[in-house]
């Protein structure tokens, strides 16, 4: 069965928000993508202290400068599709009211037709917390669990009540409610984080790393499944960060997802052969507008397709 290719929405600056992702967004459900998925950046500190990710001296990259909204960006692709799958990867649950961003995902589902996946994870960046959190970041897990909580009595009967540290729901009736049960995706980064997914998420969202690291944590996460005593299948969705070029990139080095059509379709196929399900493959980044976006993702997606992908 071919894998389910979802990409990424324009966010960064190069795009115009309010023209660009319905174009692209049209244009993706025309082609044949199954999903469309946007990423949470709400700044870029100056000097960065901390190195993208946490790595110590690792530069951010020009593109993550003026990211747009994700729920804002969805709503946009939501009004201008019919039937494609809307997801976040990820949503930083800590820079969320959990009562506020559990009503906006069921509004956005209904309006939608039941089309959200609802990818959430606890972030990295310091000065993110700085500037938006509801707690601090040693508590990121602890806010993660509470919006998992929060969500699951949200979009659940009426009437909604639920007491915890950051949010407290007196017996009340809490609308509109999800078409479906949301689909929620978590990372796997630790063993806590592992046990919070195979406990509690419908799907894993791990990040590109190369096949046979993709293979050994889905076993990994798979193993984890069976000794806890989860019964029901996990989804998986991963994430691959695109950078498309016209020409192959030479010599041995080459990062993953980084080339001509061909390479990025060669390291697609070598992903999909672990057995995951889906791959959401995000290309705006260096990209200079819609148009360019547009025929990148086309190109990709009948390219795999032909390959058997």
């Amino acid at each position: 069965m071919p894998v389910a290719l979802g990409l990424g929405l324009p966010q960064t600056k190069q795009y115009a928000l309010g023209r660009d992702v319905a174009a692209v967004a049209r244009a993706a459900e025309a082609v044949g993508y199954e999903s469309l998925w946007v990423f949470e950046r709400i700044l870029v500190p100056e000097p960065a202290a901390q190195g993208l990710y946490g790595i110590p001296g690792m530069p951010w990259p020009e593109h993550y400068r003026g990211v747009a909204d994700p729920l804002v960006t969805l709503t946009l692709a939501a009004g201008a599709t019919e039937r494609i799958g809307l997801g976040t990867s990820v949503l930083v649950a800590p820079l969320h009211v959990p009562f506020q961003l559990a009503r906006s995902l069921a509004s956005l589902d209904v309006a939608s037709g039941g089309r959200v996946l609802a990818g959430l994870g606890t972030g990295w960046s310091h000065d993110e917390y700085a500037a938006a959190s509801v707690a601090p970041f040693e508590r990121r897990g602890a806010v993660l669990d509470e919006l998992l909580d929060v969500c699951a009595a949200v979009w659940g009967p009426d009437p909604v009540s639920y007491k915890g540290e950051l949010t407290t729901i007196r017996p009340s009736v809490v609308g509109p409610k999800p078409v479906r049960p949301i689909p929620v995706f978590l990372p796997a980064n630790g063993p806590r984080a592992t046990r919070r997914l195979v406990d509690r998420a419908d799907g894993w969202m791990p990040v590109a790393r190369g096949a046979d690291a993709l293979a050994e944590q889905w076993r990994h996460v798979r193993d984890t499944a069976a000794e806890r005593g989860r019964e029901r299948p996990l989804d998986v969705c991963l994430r691959a960060n695109a950078r498309y070029s016209a020409q192959p990139v030479a010599g041995g080095d080459r990062a993953l997802f980084h080339g001509s059509t061909d390479q990025i379709v060669e390291d697609l196929a070598a992903h999909a052969a672990t057995g995951v399900p889906r791959i959401l493959l995000d290309l705006q980044g260096p990209l200079r507008d819609a148009s360019e976006l547009v025929d990148v993702a086309t190109d990709v997606y009948e390219t795999a397709r032909a390959a058997g992908i």
